[in-house]
């Protein structure tokens, strides 16, 4: 069966977990597939392969120990199966056991049903042909990273020099050109490649817990504050941190930040213990930090220290020589996750995908390639499977210098949803229309709202 988000298996006894965690990710758009326990999982593993495993660490009676769910969790990484733990207060220990192990993360019970859907939107994303993010099998590979043309070639050249030092990278570039995926090639090029690499999506974390994501909190530091919690700081202990979407951090974490970045301490909300971190920071922005500092919005101190090295990631209209080569490998991914023959691209579908724009950038053309392997029936993708906004299938030189409209009022939408971070009321605001006025124009150009910090 075709899906259209991404396919989920939960695994927990509890009934009333499943069932709720299936009506909350159904209504997302996820295909849920449930487990009880080891026995059925495997059932389930055996017809077909989720995108994401929901697991539970205990399943026998009075058994607390976490040991079951380490031995899944085990086997789940040796089918290559991306796998979120599902942990009870007090547990944590037991969750960063099972990061250390493979997990790419974990979830507390009870869960925040928004965090909950941010968590699983990111790691199904992750777990695309693009942004696969298992570090020995796909990112030490190079066929996923396609650097044939000149402004991939010169990053190329920079990333050997400084994938192994310690200094901190700002990686710079639009939404949708694989900032996350190049952190993670940059993780495993260094000598931290077998620590832990953990992410942060800045973006989608509530401005009240910024603080308690990055640095842990004891418990009782603050009114949900039930158990204490590591942060990702401590979680990435030895290995890389990398930080999406760092122009969002609030004006009162920034300082602490620095203060990690200057010295390696930072003390957990609600304790004065201070705990030293070794850990290489890779962060990432679509904004314009420098405007941001001249704003007063972002320390130029702080600017200073994130961006030692600088990469930015051009956007797929510059390097047009990619874009075929990046389309066969996504065609031959995803042709392996539908169990079809991977079929091969006319000429017309060529010159197709060549001559868009993609202001989507590589996240687009994955789409595009995606839906047009499901709809192939032979040996062959044509130009009338490549679905293409049909305002800029063309170059603009085709019009002299005129636009079309719908090319200009796409390219607007973008830079607002970009300037304000996904926010629709400030974005509609700011092309003064209505935020439904907005939606639909998004939904008319297939801006996937997934992709943006929608409020």
């Amino acid at each position: 069966m075709l899906h259209a988000k991404g396919l989920i298996a939960v695994v927990d006894d509890d009934d009333d977990i499943r069932l709720a965690l299936t009506m909350l990710l159904t209504n997302e758009g996820y295909q849920v597939l449930e487990a009880d326990g080891p026995r059925e999982l495997a059932s389930i593993l055996a017809r077909q392969k989720p995108e994401l495993v929901l697991l539970d660490m205990n399943f026998s009676r009075d058994t607390t120990s976490g040991d079951e769910g380490l031995e899944i969790l085990a086997q789940l990484i040796q089918q290559n199966v991306r796998t979120v733990l599902m942990t009870a207060w007090g547990k944590i220990e037991l969750a960063v056991k099972g990061m250390q192990q493979g997990a790419c993360d974990f979830i507390e019970k009870p869960w925040n049903n928004q965090k909950l859907i941010a968590l699983v939107e990111s790691h199904v994303n992750a777990a695309s042909p693009l942004t696969n993010d298992a570090p020995s099998r796909s990112l030490a590979n190079k066929d996923n990273w396609i650097a044939e043309s000149s402004a991939m070639q010169q990053l190329e050249d920079m990333i050997q020099q400084v994938a192994d030092t310690q200094a901190s990278i700002l990686i710079l570039g639009e939404n949708g050109t694989g900032k996350s995926m190049l952190a993670q090639r940059l993780h495993q090029l260094s000598s931290r490649a077998n620590a832990p690499f953990v992410s942060v999506n800045m973006g989608a974390v509530p401005k009240n817990l910024f603080e308690s994501e990055l640095f842990g909190h004891k418990k009782g530091a603050f009114t949900d504050a039930r158990e204490s919690r590591q942060g990702r700081f401590e979680l990435a202990q030895n290995g890389t941190l990398f930080l999406d979407e760092i122009g969002v951090l609030p004006n009162d974490v920034q300082p602490k930040l620095l203060r990690v970045l200057e010295s390696g301490e930072y003390e957990q909300v609600g304790s004065s213990q201070t705990h030293l971190a070794n850990v290489r920071i890779i962060s990432a922005t679509n904004a314009n930090l420098e405007s941001m500092v001249n704003e007063g919005t972002f320390r130029r101190d702080l600017m200073f220290r994130l961006n030692t090295f600088i990469l930015h990631l051009p956007p797929l209209r510059d390097r047009r020589e990619d874009i075929i080569p990046l389309s066969q490998y996504m065609i031959d991914s995803f042709a392996h996750k539908y169990n079809k023959i991977s079929p091969q691209l006319s000429t017309s579908a060529r010159e197709m995908l060549c001559s868009y724009n993609w202001p989507g950038n590589v996240r687009e053309l994955s789409h595009v390639i995606e839906r047009a392997v499901i709809l192939c029936r032979d040996e062959t993708i044509n130009d009338t499977q490549i679905t293409l906004p049909q305002s800029d299938t063309t170059t603009t030189e085709d019009h002299g210098n005129l636009r079309p409209l719908d090319d200009i009022e796409l390219e607007m939408i973008i830079k607002a949803l970009e300037k304000y971070q996904g926010h629709i009321s400030k974005a509609a605001s700011a092309l003064g229309i209505s935020r439904n006025a907005l939606y639909r124009r998004m939904e008319k150009h297939q801006l996937d709202k997934g992709d943006y910090n929608i409020d």
